[in-house]
């Protein structure tokens, strides 16, 4: 026997921003579905393509912007390696100093994202390091997540933290993800960073929760000495070991 009830897919649609329960039109899904998916593919692209605006950021202050030695975004696209290099012109721009963290604002696969969550992030983060020694922003064109290594050692920082736009997906264009590295050397591998992703406006997480993550990862490190696989986000189990027990607390009322 079979169940021939119709599907209801208005919950999981619900939980989810994948595509699912498309509505149909005879045996394939509805052309509305196939224009809205289009786009969604167009808009990744550009996302890809486009460069990077530092007069969108809306900054107080100019930033210090170097750029990678890939020379356009298509051989950006094409060589990774290029991305994680810093161009020779660059280097020297940067001043040494001693600081405890720089961050940098670098369009990575979305300069949309970098754009539209880099400086709500960057406002949100500066007001919980009071007592950091923070180097100037640096704004970073033709970035992969490596490059922040390079830029951290030129300037003499003990931490960077690369805020750098996603691989663009189908649902979201403009994600961004930060990259927290204590102690970078150039060549070190990924497990020796902490990453906060899928910042975005639409679901995602907001600016100010990214800011206060980062501020535990950021105080933890210094604390430790080390960011990477050896440093987990514990905030979570501090929250649950600090939440009282509503059944204990009932059981504790009814023997009074």
């Amino acid at each position: 026997m079979t169940d021939d009830r119709p599907v209801s897919w208005q919950g999981l649609q619900a939980r989810t921003s994948a595509r699912i329960g498309l509505p149909r039109a005879g045996n394939t899904i509805s052309g509305a579905a196939v224009r809205e998916l289009q786009y969604a593919h167009v808009r990744a692209r550009h996302a890809v393509s486009t460069t990077l605006d530092t007069s969108r950021l809306n900054l107080s202050q100019p930033p210090i912007e170097v750029e990678s030695r890939a020379r356009d975004r298509e051989e950006y696209v094409r060589r990774p390696d290029l991305g994680r290099q810093l161009s020779d012109r660059s280097r020297e721009s940067l001043p040494h100093g001693q600081y405890d963290v720089v961050f940098v604002i670098a369009d990575g696969l979305s300069a949309l994202a970098a754009e539209q969550q880099g400086p709500a992030v960057l406002a949100a983060m500066i007001p919980l390091l009071t007592d950091w020694r923070i180097a100037p922003l640096v704004v970073a064109h033709r970035a992969r997540v490596a490059l922040g290594d390079e830029i951290a050692t030129c300037l003499g920082a003990r931490c960077v933290v690369m805020m750098i736009g996603e691989r663009p997906g189908l649902r979201c264009a403009e994600s961004m993800s930060l990259y927290m590295t204590w102690n970078p050397q150039i060549g070190m591998r990924d497990s020796g960073r902490n990453c906060i992703s899928n910042i975005h406006g639409h679901g995602g997480l907001s600016a100010m929760a990214a800011a206060n993550a980062l501020a535990w990862l950021l105080k933890t490190a210094r604390t430790r000495n080390y960011s990477g696989v050896n440093l987990k986000d514990e905030t979570c189990t501090i929250e649950q070991t600090v939440r009282p027990d509503p059944q204990k607390m009932l059981s504790d009322k009814s023997g009074q």
